[in-house]
């Protein structure tokens, strides 16, 4: 899953990117309101985390500009060391998913995090069963009648974000976006993605027919329920 951080202090920036991708998020940073703004309306992320002290701008002028733009569904965490009840409701009436005072333990965001993603795509728990397979999205784990299936990271990322998303039909390029990141340094006429998902299918399909996985000519991919 792809990550905006925008956080001002290049050390926090640093610490929660490298907690994230350990975790399995790509990560882009910002490192003020004007690199945020110009990520932000290029790239589509599944999570942002936004500083509110940025050192050109108010991050509530930025989440306020943000939510503006149509049809964008990434979820925003308010990360900042401001502890005003005012703050933190204006945050979340201008379209904030939650709010973390600074200081914070990465752990608590990662939860966060896993939280937001239940409550978004309707989950109780974070294993979510199909069709005999059992894809734990916290621990990155896919099995299939216990049997763990070894899955390389972008086909997990991959199987992950369709799973997300079953019953809608997922381009190539939502694909390429949450799963490879900023879309302006990939070249837009290679097949890699068809190539994972080809190694994906034939792990999956070496267990039990997959006839849910279906590939929608010229558009991309859907699993249905």
């Amino acid at each position: 899953m792809n990550v905006l951080i925008i956080e001002d202090r290049y050390s926090l920036s640093d610490e929660i990117a490298k907690f994230l991708k350990y975790e399995g998020f790509l990560c882009d940073l910002a490192y003020n309101k004007r690199e945020a703004a110009e990520k932000l309306f290029v790239n589509t992320y599944d999570f942002v985390l936004l500083d509110l002290g940025l050192p050109d701008g108010d991050g509530l002028d930025l989440l306020k500009e943000f939510r503006q733009l149509p049809n964008r569904e990434d979820a925003i965490i308010v990360l900042t060391a401001r502890g005003a009840t005012e703050d933190k409701v204006k945050g979340l009436n201008l379209g904030a998913d939650d709010y973390l005072g600074k200081p914070f333990d990465l752990s608590e965001l990662h939860s966060r995090m896993h939280a937001i993603l239940r409550r978004k795509h309707r989950l109780v728990k974070n294993d979510i069963n199909l069709h005999g397979f059992v894809i734990d999205i916290q621990n990155r784990e896919v099995s299939f009648k216990d049997s763990k299936i070894n899955l390389t990271k972008k086909e997990f990322d991959i199987l992950n974000f369709l799973v997300l998303n079953k019953n809608r039909v997922i381009s190539r390029l939502q694909l390429t976006e949450h799963v490879w990141g900023d879309v302006l340094e990939i070249n837009s006429d290679s097949n890699f993605v068809d190539v994972h998902v080809k190694n994906l299918r034939k792990k999956l399909q070496a267990h039990t027919p997959i006839d849910w996985f279906e590939t929608v000519r010229s558009i991309g991919y859907k699993i249905n329920n």
